[in-house]
């Protein structure tokens, strides 16, 4: 018979904010809070760029052609975080890819900038579906 376990809040015995969970193979831990997303955003980044789900995220800013950033509710500690994104199809004929870029829209600890381009030819694109994901310390 399998066991619920029902609480409010989980905190670590050693250090309130750190909790090791055993692995798959019952031989590693990972620390919880490590492999958690920080933030995460999923919006349209054509015409009105809009939210349409989102963790962690107070705003979307649209940069220029296919360059956006997501703004954070809580800050990361720094930013030398983790974060990716995709992109929609471009209707059939090119696949869309969508990176962050350090130089035109570098990382900060109050926003991550990601970029959606073709990747037939780098031409920068504004992309119906983006999604970016963050993972990292936050502050």
């Amino acid at each position: 018979m399998a066991s619920i376990l029902k609480v409010d809040a989980l905190q670590g015995v050693t250090a309130a904010g750190s909790i090791l969970v055993t692995g798959e193979g019952n031989s590693t831990t990972t620390n919880l809070q490590q492999g958690l997303a920080k933030a995460w955003h999923s919006f349209n980044g054509t015409g009105t760029v809009a939210t349409r789900g989102s963790f962690n995220v107070s705003s979307l800013t649209d940069t220029t052609t296919g360059q956006y950033a997501t703004v954070f509710t809580n800050s990361m500690s720094d930013g030398n975080y983790s974060h990716s994104g995709f992109s929609e199809h471009d209707g059939g004929t090119h696949a869309l890819f969508a990176t962050s870029n350090k130089d035109n829209n570098p990382p900060s600890t109050t926003k991550a900038g990601i970029d959606s381009f073709r990747g037939s030819d780098n031409t920068a694109v504004d992309s119906s579906q983006m999604t970016h994901i963050i993972v990292g310390d936050l502050a």
